[in-house]
């Protein structure tokens, strides 16, 4: 596809979206299943750092897989914006605007998304879950002290815990697994609703920015589970220069 080709599909996809330009630039990311870890984290994220910016050059909008019912699901936990986000029933946005659909050997979601989960055509993935137990002195620390956490309804904590064990201002040991096993449990519990068709597990995110005049100014292809940035280190550092 042509640059001039995709201004095009991501303008009049803006447009029936009604991702509204109002001379600020766009952030229109394509993500997959409702229910993909990527989709959480990468929503979640962006939601904080909305609250965290003043974004007075930049609006933020998802295209996920799946349906109303699973999106008003989604939006509660994650706190992303209900009217950003908007949802489609199959990938072929996706492939038009050139996401990867991840691992396809023939025998269905499951298996493609087990093999990628194992490093099988997302290479990038194993690297990713280690750092969630390793820690990372590069990341920002995920949860404040007065934070609660509640694993299973059985396991209850508050975010202090990882700061009296590992100290504060960085990523520490267990953190970022224990952000993504509340996220797994949140979709585990809503299955049905968050995952519309497994076919679609393995696949991938891109993001797009485009400016006010639908040129587009930034992207970036996803091809590996666990990374829908290009730096997972500070994956949404890159906003910084479009807000």
């Amino acid at each position: 596809m042509t640059s001039i080709e995709l201004k095009n599909l991501l303008t009049n996809l803006a447009n029936d979206f009604n991702f509204e330009n109002s001379n600020k630039n766009r952030l229109i990311a394509f993500v997959g299943l409702l229910g993909d870890f990527d989709s959480f984290e990468y929503a979640i994220n962006l939601k904080k750092f909305a609250i965290s910016n003043t974004l007075e050059n930049l609006d933020i909008f998802l295209i996920a897989i799946g349906n109303e019912k699973g999106k008003e699901k989604f939006c509660r936990y994650t706190g992303f914006s209900e009217e950003h986000l908007k949802v489609v029933n199959d990938n072929q946005l996706h492939q038009l605007v050139g996401a990867s659909k991840g691992l396809d050997i023939g025998l269905g979601g499951w298996i493609n998304m087990t093999l990628m989960l194992m490093g099988i055509g997302s290479s990038k993935t194993l690297l990713e879950v280690i750092r969630g137990y390793t820690g990372d002195k590069g990341s920002n620390q995920i949860y404040n002290d007065c934070d609660q956490i509640n694993l299973f309804n059985f396991f209850k904590f508050s975010g202090s815990l990882f700061s009296k064990s590992f100290g504060k201002g960085y990523l520490r040991p267990f953190e970022l697994a224990t952000f993504r096993l509340n996220n797994m449990i949140e979709i585990f519990k809503n299955w049905k609703d968050y995952m519309i068709d497994t076919k679609y597990l393995p696949q991938r995110s891109c993001t797009f920015i485009i400016d006010k005049n639908n040129v587009v100014i930034y992207k970036y292809f996803s091809k590996d589970i666990l990374n829908y940035s290009r730096d997972m280190k500070l994956p949404i550092d890159f906003l910084n220069e479009f807000k």
